[in-house]
């Protein structure tokens, strides 16, 4: 059991370690859903941010061998 808990203008809830160990919510962005009867508390699926490296070394890889038309020469200033 947990009550709200004033935090500034707004109020939270504390979430005791071993149910966010449990339900995977440490480090995560959550989400927040209103139910007919609660709150739904749920992680955000990052899926993208997950794959940007290897996102990154498959377009590295496909232009390799490509030259920078946009490249600029070193400027004096």
């Amino acid at each position: 059991m947990t009550i709200l808990t004033k935090i500034g203008n707004s109020q939270g809830i504390r979430i005791s370690k071993p149910l966010i160990q449990q339900v995977h919510l440490a480090n995560t962005n959550l989400e927040l859903g209103i139910l007919d009867n609660g709150l739904l508390i749920k992680p955000i699926n990052n899926v993208q941010r997950e794959s940007w490296e290897k996102n990154i070394e498959q377009v590295l890889a496909r232009y390799k061998d490509m030259k920078d038309e946009a490249y600029l020469e070193e400027y004096e200033w």
